[in-house]
């Protein structure tokens, strides 16, 4: 088996000066002010959640100038186009161009704000919200806590630094954050403080059971299909990832269209491979262009993915992570499997 290392603690999250700082600058907005709030390409539950949580949030009080928005097709996936604060959404053409202040969440990078990314540089301010441990710090004022199990975890904390009182569609928001992010609480991010935060938002009167069945358990009949035949294309590779395993497998335009499914739906496929006994390490492979692939990486709790993703141009955390790989799909498949080859550890 090849050596590896154990991978080191994730740094701090944000210090006192940093949420003083984020604090003023939302504190401090003119009552004209205008606010854009931007989440990642391919918006997924955390990203959604959070930024809409938050932006109910400061609707509270009393920002009236608000936006909220994310590179790409204005489609928002089928299982959070029911939440509280969609309203707020607005194709990526319609945003401020020079808003005073951009907030953006579960973003790791600038990358991961496509043609979006010119409002940083425009603003008079910008926050970023996020949770991953590869950020970049790439705002004027970073609130990234890699101990977060979500963005949300984050939102949460600001907006009760700012007095706002906490109400059932702010919370439902968050909550699909925080639900989304530790996979229903199976994952290992799910600790005490995240069944206290859940306590915290299901107290406002939502209904876990009606989210819950919406988000994970609502699916079309194609999808269903769609997820059988890709599936049944997995390939489990053993020795891969220093013997801890991987198994993977890819899904195409073609396959889409075959079965007349949005692109969003494969977002949720990763569970269905990840549960894989013989493997620490999942992966999904999407084609999002022509040569170019949405890699999704998923670790058991053996193998620092993030470490993978962040080697493939990407970010995430240890336990998942993502990266666009571009290429023929064996030549992106073998650039995976050599970084797994001297993967990090996650120690015991």
């Amino acid at each position: 088996m090849t050596e590896v290392a154990a991978v080191d603690e994730a740094p701090s999250g944000p210090a006192d000066d940093d949420w003083a700082a984020a604090v003023a600058a939302v504190r401090d907005l003119p009552a004209d002010a205008r606010v854009l709030l931007i989440c990642h390409v391919n918006p997924d539950g955390d990203a959604l959640g959070s930024m809409l949580g938050f932006g109910l949030g400061l609707r509270r009080l009393g920002v009236r100038d608000l936006q909220a928005t994310f590179p790409g097709p204005a489609e928002v996936p089928e299982p959070f186009r029911w939440m509280p604060g969609v309203e707020l959404l607005v194709p990526q053409d319609d945003a401020y161009l020079d808003p005073d202040l951009v907030i953006c969440f579960d973003a790791a990078s600038k990358s991961r704000l496509g043609d979006l990314v010119d409002r940083l540089d425009k603003a008079r301010a910008s926050l970023v919200l996020d949770h991953h441990a590869s950020n970049t710090g790439f705002g004027r004022i970073n609130l990234v806590d890699p101990h977060a199990a979500a963005t949300s975890v984050v939102a949460l904390e600001l907006l009760d630094r700012l007095g706002v009182t906490l109400d059932a569609e702010m919370a439902t928001g968050l909550y699909v954050a925080l639900t989304t992010d530790t996979g229903s609480f199976r994952f290992e991010a799910t600790t005490p403080a995240v069944h206290e935060m859940a306590a915290r938002l299901v107290a406002t009167g939502i209904r876990p059971g009606d989210i819950s069945r919406r988000v994970f358990d609502t699916r079309p009949f194609g999808a269903v299909r769609l997820f059988g035949e890709v599936l049944g294309r997995a390939t489990l590779e053993p020795a891969a990832a220093a013997g801890h395993g991987l198994v993977w497998t890819y899904a195409t335009h073609d396959d889409l269209a075959r079965h007349e499914q949005p692109a969003y739906v494969l977002e949720a496929l990763i569970d269905s491979v990840r549960c894989t006994e013989e493997a620490d390490v999942s992966c999904v492979i999407k084609q999002s262009g022509e040569a170019e692939w949405a890699v999704s990486l998923r670790s058991k709790g053996a193998v620092d993915v993030s470490a993978v993703a962040v080697a493939l141009g990407g970010g995430g955390h240890r336990f998942a992570a993502g990266f666009t790989g571009r290429g023929a799909l064996d030549e992106l498949v073998g650039r995976i499997r050599a970084e797994l080859a001297t993967a990090t550890l996650i120690a015991p």
